[in-house]
């Protein structure tokens, strides 16, 4: 990726972006995310079929 105002001698490297992105915004992320889980359970124990089941009509 090009920074503006670097030439190609000065663009950095990837282990010098992932250092300095890890100064920022730290090592690592979650151990588990919301894309990890069962989409098909909320914490209340619905799945998807009964939100399918609440939908009004005109919303078909």
């Amino acid at each position: 990726m090009s920074t503006p105002g670097r030439s190609a001698e000065e663009q950095e490297s990837e282990w010098e972006r992932r250092r300095r992105l890890a100064a920022v915004f730290g090592e690592g992320g979650p151990e588990q995310t919301a894309d990890d889980t069962d989409a098909r359970e909320d914490s209340a124990g619905k799945g998807d079929a009964w939100y399918r089941d609440q939908v009004p009509p005109h919303h078909g």
